[in-house]
């Protein structure tokens, strides 16, 4: 507090500690969701790679942001009412808020990447026009990830002085967490081995991405050797890594999602010009921004300079500047072919409802999806449901609108009329927001009226949900 004792650290505070609530209740919203609602004879063993993915992103959620939580109760109880939590007097320790911000940090980067390698699956096996090598191996390699990303936070800080063992500890684990995701990696060769790969640009967007994460994973495993990273801890090195990791892998697999589902969504495919033109100026423009890093790194240049002294550095400097105006070439690319799109979305339509000759279940309705999804439950029976059905071979789905044969989902026959529960549409949400922003306004200017009100707002309206019982049906 007297280094900080205006009212921007705790704005920072409050709406992190407000965000994250909302994530861990998100978190346990989508876990229970991939648990009760799958679809009849969906088994955990017959999920798209996706669901796995996802479901072992949002059980990180619910492990991972209750340590966020009480560490920001904790510094908030610091700063509002002198406790010494994180002070260096009284008992406290300093160490201690940077080891609970890395023991949920650490998992949070795995909760960024861990939906972004469910996507690369789902169109790597639809590009490749194959079932996604090892399936098995995929989901285990995924809850295998995320049980380990708990053992591996403290490679952040190897600097901060803690025994040999504690470091070579860490340093191992940090090793380990690299087998399950190789794996991942070698099923994805796997899968595009022997396959009809077609480039479309959901296709190049998870080609870049394999190249890229695994350069980005290897100075990862190179980080963490204990002796490597006092040489290179806070140099751009490390933000090298850090980059190579996030921009290759979550970035890249975001377009890649954004194109792969865009028809789905919207009902109208994106300009393929435009989205190459994006994905060159991206990966060109990443390589010359961030490879030189490493070298600057192993310099000695640190980041966070405002400025830097040693001309030795400057072409490489260059060099990556000229690479973040090749990136903004990209963004301007990404931004042209949403607007082409839309201008010609007329000739783009898709009538099918599956552009790509999808193998999961979300392609077998129309695009836009209708509200109700699937006019009929369907019942699963094994996996790549609609991509078995498509081709001819023994039916995987049981569901009134689906075709044994042929390309497209015609219907064999008139769907039996039954009731569907659509959720209904609900303010709720923008109820809570509302009273939250109050609270939190209040909190943070000790207003305590507001912060009163916002409260009560925020438990009367939960309590009101948690009573209604509405329901449209279709």
């Amino acid at each position: 507090l007297a280094f900080s004792p205006q009212v921007g650290v705790d704005y920072y505070l409050w709406a992190l500690q407000i965000a994250g609530v909302g994530t861990l209740l998100s978190g346990i919203n989508l876990t229970t969701t991939i648990l009760k609602l799958r679809a009849r004879g969906m088994g955990y063993a017959r999920m798209p790679i996706f669901c796995w993915t996802a479901l072992a992103s949002n059980l990180l959620i619910i492990a991972a942001f209750p340590i966020l939580t009480a560490t920001f109760a904790m510094l908030l109880l610091d700063r509002y009412l002198g406790f010494h939590f994180f002070t260096n007097e009284l008992g406290g320790n300093a160490m201690m808020y940077v080891n609970l911000i890395w023991a949920w940090g650490h998992p949070e980067v795995y909760i960024l990447i861990l939906p972004a390698f469910g996507v690369f699956s789902e169109v790597i096996a639809t590009f490749s026009g194959k079932p996604v090598f090892g399936y098995r191996s995929m989901a285990i390699a995924t809850m295998a990830i995320c049980v380990l990303s708990f053992m591996v936070w403290l490679h952040h800080f190897f600097t901060m002085g803690a025994s040999a063992d504690v470091n070579g500890f860490f340093g191992v684990m940090t090793m380990v967490i690299a087998v399950p995701t190789g794996v991942k990696v070698f099923n994805w060769l796997f899968t595009l081995y022997g396959g009809t790969v077609r480039f479309s640009v959901p296709m190049l967007w998870s080609l870049g991405f394999m190249v890229t994460f695994v350069i980005g994973g290897m100075t990862g495993v190179l980080l963490a050797i204990p002796p490597v990273d006092f040489v290179v801890h806070n140099s751009l090195f490390l933000v090298a890594h850090f980059h190579n990791v996030i921009i290759g892998g979550v970035l890249f697999g975001a377009f890649a999602g954004y194109n792969h589902w865009f028809p789905k969504a919207f009902g109208f495919t994106l300009h393929e010009g435009w989205g190459k033109a994006a994905f060159w100026c991206w990966i060109v423009g990443f390589y010359l921004a961030f490879m030189p890093l490493y070298l600057l790194g192993l310099m000695g240049a640190t980041r966070r300079m405002q400025h830097y002294a040693d001309t030795g550095w400057q072409p490489l400097m260059v060099v990556a500047l000229a690479g973040a105006v090749v990136i903004l070439a990209g963004i301007a690319c990404t931004v042209a072919q949403l607007v082409a799109s839309i201008r010609t979305r007329d000739r783009r339509r898709d009538p099918t409802g599956d552009p790509w000759d999808g193998r999961t279940l979300e392609w077998s309705v129309a695009s836009p999806p209708p509200a109700w999804n699937f006019a009929t439950p369907p019942v699963v029976r094994g996996r790549d449901a609609f991509w078995t059905v498509k081709n001819g071979r023994e039916p995987e789905v049981v569901d009134a609108s689906f075709a044994a044969t042929g390309a497209a989902a015609a219907p064999t026959s008139e769907p039996e009329p039954g009731a569907v529960t659509v959720p209904p549409p609900s303010a709720v949400g923008v109820v809570i927001a509302f009273f939250a922003v109050g609270f939190g306004f209040g909190m943070v200017w000790h207003i305590g009226w507001m912060a009163v009100a916002g409260g009560l707002g925020i438990v009367a309206t939960v309590l009101r949900l948690s009573w209604m019982r509405r329901e449209d049906i279709a």
